[in-house]
């Protein structure tokens, strides 16, 4: 025993790992998906819930029984609305000046120039969406002399909202401009409102509630309806008063293209001051007292955070749909590139040419089977091997199995080979298989795993070229009756072996799966055996072989029934570590994507293929889900919908060609829609939490998957347990082959080399699982 195996099985406690507690990460996340909802939240209310609208009428007039007589045929500004309502009119011969729905970044700079070059001062009713988006407007205003009003946050018709949002469009405004322009104002206008013989009742709910919030409410005589864009001249004529009388004039500097207000409003101006008419703010022209105070420090800085908050929505909504944009190019550029190349790769298999590999591998094979507490399935498995119509030696390696797995497979009296070991972890247990393998060929099967006759001579024949150094089967669910069953059957044949068809056509193929994998036994002892530095030893086996030089191929017609986790929280720690494991792989062999030849195209291609499709695309896709449910709440819905069944209908082509390849029945493709809302959640969580494991440093854990006991032996295998296998030609006998190589020792195994800057893992304190 070398002193590798020494150390594999020597526990010792490390000291120098840091651990981080998964929950800290879960934790993490779910205050970032807490805090992006609330901001998408927010940002979907502010700007889609309600949007500016022209000032036309929204909905037939109600009853007016309730608005006072004297406010109906009083002034323009309102006040006391909730008590004993009184209202003011504006001075004669004064026009009070006021714009509506702003700022906005193109119309207010130049509505204020115009106002400056005629010493004009006015009144802005700002909308709150507006003022965050450009507060430096609101400041601009200000710092002008003009006066501050509200005019709600979102621009909806107060009337038609509930009191509770009545507040909250009051108050958010409030708090906006005192973060913009360090300022409050009591003056309001509502939106959609025009002069006091035009409310109902339902307005003056709104009147009396904003005054018990402490507002004046500010109406208009004049209207240059402005909205309408119906020319200069049009505008001029509805803004200048018949008569003497003092006006409040409605104008607008946002809600649409403002060009017509910009040119009329120079001329009016100084035409109207020609006529002897005076402008004033609000305030100064019916003579109250200053609406627009400096705002607490309390108020500026909600102010400011309100600001800040929106801001971040704004710009987290940008991101997201860029990021689904990018997650929709990328699966489609994954569906197009993986049909097309399963295509040529069914096509350059079903030539005459393609079929053969060249002569017929006859020549016997060593099946390496590591187990540990396998006892559940490891007589089918046996058995299975035992049926083969190839010649096999069979090595069942137990790495200190507790539940009698060594000692059930020899109480069978059949032609296998048992080693019994300490527990030292897989890669060990298949080391020292190798290590005891008779012959060149080797397969690799799992202890949950069962053969069909032929899948051994199948799984064999590519060797018949020397450039192929491994050769990957075809792994299926045994277990797909239940609905996760049949989720992961999908994900097998649509998603691993599509994949496998593009890796073995690009030759880079990254994973031979333990289940069922052939390689030849030279290849692996020059790369120093099966490496125990990461948690997928296939994906690192197979790696390395690539880089140092072999071909590795798919071979679809070795099948090879596997059992899949029959339960969510089984299916999480399995996916858990082949996704960590394949991280780890990944930047094991990263040096790849700068060497040349087979070790470039693994870098090159594979590598960049795993870390697109495989990392980088499940991290994209909870933007996805997101950015689904805020368009389906805020945006157009049916758009939504639709592109998510175009997805839909992609994927379920992809599978309907899928398993046409595999000769399998479309049948479970109907559990395609639900895997959506599930599965596919599960898989971007698990590999989420292995980046965060792997970038924090963490250290996982082998765990054992859960053994069910549904694998059968095949047909023709069914030996009773005391008795003897049948002498059938194929079945090789446990003594040495003449003219075959005898095993070389263990010894000979090359140590492999560390990574590159990576220290090597501890062996834990607990048995090396599976």
């Amino acid at each position: 025993m070398t002193n590798r195996r020494r150390r594999n099985a020597t526990p010792r406690r490390s000291t120098h790992i840091r651990q981080i507690t998964p929950r800290a990460h879960w934790l993490l996340l779910s205050v970032l998906v807490v805090t992006l909802s609330a901001a998408l939240l927010l940002q979907g209310y502010t700007h889609h819930m309600f949007r500016i609208t022209s000032d036309d009428v929204t909905g037939a007039r109600g009853r007016d029984d309730t608005v006072p007589s004297q406010v109906v045929h009083g002034g323009p500004v309102i006040a006391n609305a909730a008590t004993s309502a009184h209202t003011a009119r504006v001075k004669p011969q004064t026009i009070a000046l006021t714009f509506d729905d702003g700022p906005d970044p193109l119309w207010t700079p130049r509505i204020l120039d115009v106002l400056r070059r005629n010493h004009v001062q006015a009144t802005f009713f700002v909308v709150g969406t507006q003022v965050v988006a450009h507060p430096e407007l609101v400041r601009r205003i200000v710092a002008d002399g003009h006066q501050i009003g509200i005019h709600t946050f979102t621009h909806p018709d107060l009337a038609h909202l509930a009191p509770w949002q009545r507040s909250l469009e009051l108050r958010e405004t409030q708090l906006a401009v005192a973060g913009a322009a360090g300022v409050t104002s009591t003056l309001l206008r509502p939106p959609y409102s025009s002069e006091n013989n035009a409310l109902d009742n339902a307005d003056w709910s709104v009147l009396k509630q904003a005054d018990a919030a402490g507002y004046v409410t500010v109406l208009s005589t004049q209207d240059a309806e402005d909205w309408q864009r119906p020319g200069v001249d049009r505008i001029l004529a509805n803004a200048t008063p018949h008569g003497r009388d003092g006006q409040i004039l409605l104008m607008h500097d946002a809600g649409g293209d403002r060009s017509q207000t910009v040119a009329a409003l120079a001329s009016l101006l100084p035409r109207l001051k020609a006529q002897g008419f005076k402008f004033a703010t609000v305030s100064d022209a019916v003579g109250m007292a200053a609406p627009v105070q400096p705002a607490g420090l309390g108020d500026h800085l909600q102010g400011l955070a309100l600001i800040k908050a929106l801001q971040g929505g704004d710009w987290a909504v940008w991101l997201l749909g860029l990021l689904m944009y990018a997650a929709g190019v990328i699966s489609v550029l994954r569906a197009a590139v993986v049909l097309i190349a399963a295509r040529r790769h069914r096509r350059l298999r079903t030539t005459s040419r393609g079929r053969s590999w060249g002569p017929a591998v006859t020549e016997p094979v060593t099946v390496i089977v590591p187990a540990y507490n396998e006892s559940a399935g490891i007589e089918a498995a046996v058995r299975s091997l035992l049926a083969s119509t190839h010649p096999v030696e069979i090595i069942v390696v137990d790495d200190g199995s507790t539940d009698g797995t060594a000692d059930l497979v020899e109480s069978l009296h059949l032609p296998v080979r048992v080693i019994r070991q300490e527990n030292a972890g897989k890669p060990a247990a298949l080391n020292t298989g190798l290590a005891a393998a008779t012959f060149d060929l080797v397969v690799m099967v799992d202890g949950d795993t069962v053969f069909e006759p032929d899948t051994v001579h199948t799984i064999v024949q590519p060797f018949a070229d020397p450039r192929v150094g491994a050769v990957s089967g075809n792994a299926k669910v045994v277990n797909r009756g239940g609905l996760l069953g049949r989720w992961q059957h999908i994900e097998y044949v649509v998603g691993f072996n599509l994949d496998r068809r593009l890796f073995d056509l690009a030759e880079c193929m990254p994973t031979v799966p333990g289940a069922v994998g052939a390689f030849r036994r030279r290849a692996l002892l020059d790369i120093g055996g099966v490496s125990d530095v990461t948690l997928a030893e296939d994906t690192d086996l197979t790696m390395a072989l690539c880089r140092a030089g072999w071909r590795v191929v798919y071979e679809e017609g070795a099948k090879a029934w596997t059992e899949a986790p029959a339960s969510l929280n089984a299916l999480w720690r399995q996916r858990y570590r082949w996704c960590y494991g394949t991280l780890q792989a990944m930047w094991k062999h990263r040096g790849a994507l700068v060497q040349r030849g087979a070790a470039g195209k693994l870098g090159r291609r594979g590598l960049v293929y795993l870390f697109l499709f495989q990392v980088l695309l499940p991290l994209l896709a909870p933007v996805v889900d997101i950015f689904a449910l805020y368009g389906l709440i805020f945006l157009d819905p049916v758009r939504i919908i639709g592109l998510w069944l175009a997805f839909l209908l992609l994927q379920l082509m992809m599978g309907l060609y899928a398993f046409r390849l595999d000769q399998e029945r479309p049948g479970p493709l109907w559990s395609l829609p639900l895997q959506q809302f599930v599965y596919r959640q599960l898989m971007y969580l698990v590999v989420i939490q292995s980046v965060f494991t792997a970038v924090s440093g963490s250290r996982l854990r082998w765990q054992r998957m859960e053994r069910y006991g549904s694998l059968q032996a095949p047909t023709g295998a069914q030996l009773s347990r005391t008795g003897h296998p049948p002498q059938e030609p194929g079945f090789a006998q446990p003594t040495p082959h003449e003219g075959h190589p005898q095993p070389a020792p263990y010894d000979a195994l090359r140590q492999p080399a560390p990574y590159d800057g990576i220290s090597q893992p501890a062996p834990h304190e607990t048995p090396q699982l599976y």
